[in-house]
């Protein structure tokens, strides 16, 4: 699926993760020289709102290897803004144990499902089954009562 692209917000996004990656100590040019490598970071530093400038530092002092990664990083970025606008879209990701995920799999394939629709399934018939032990005893409550 194709996500609009969105240039000031994406060279941001770059801006960010090239940040990122020289904070984690990743050399983020192409350059091995040190101290030439820390002007062109100092360089980027101070375009950061500045979308044209960014994007021409990438294409003069972007390290090779860190090329796919940044266009990965920002293809994901993309993806998970357009999604989170809508609803029906917007996603959460839960941690589950490995055994736990496996019975949920096991049984959303059963009932032929997918994971989320198994899981509002359950919690479904959960609040169902609930809501009638909670009729039962009070039928229960009021047969007693009436026997009284």
């Amino acid at each position: 699926m194709k996500y609009q692209k969105l240039e000031n917000q994406e060279a941001h996004w770059k801006w960010l993760y090239l940040i990122k990656k020289h904070r984690e100590g990743e050399n983020i040019t192409r350059y091995e020289e040190r101290s030439l490598s820390e002007d062109k970071v100092k360089q980027l530093l101070s375009q950061q709102n500045q979308p044209q400038a960014i994007e021409n530092w990438i294409k003069a002092h972007l390290s090779p290897h860190l090329m796919i990664k940044l266009d990965q990083a920002i293809r994901a970025r993309r993806k998970r803004f357009f999604n989170g606008e809508k609803q029906s879209t917007k996603k959460k990701s839960i941690d589950l144990e490995y055994a736990v995920w496996l019975r949920l799999s096991r049984y959303s394939r059963k009932m032929k499902m997918t994971l989320s629709e198994t899981i509002t399934y359950m919690i479904d018939e959960r609040e169902s089954k609930a809501q009638y032990e909670h009729q039962i005893s009070a039928m229960k409550a009021g047969l007693k009562d009436l026997l009284k």
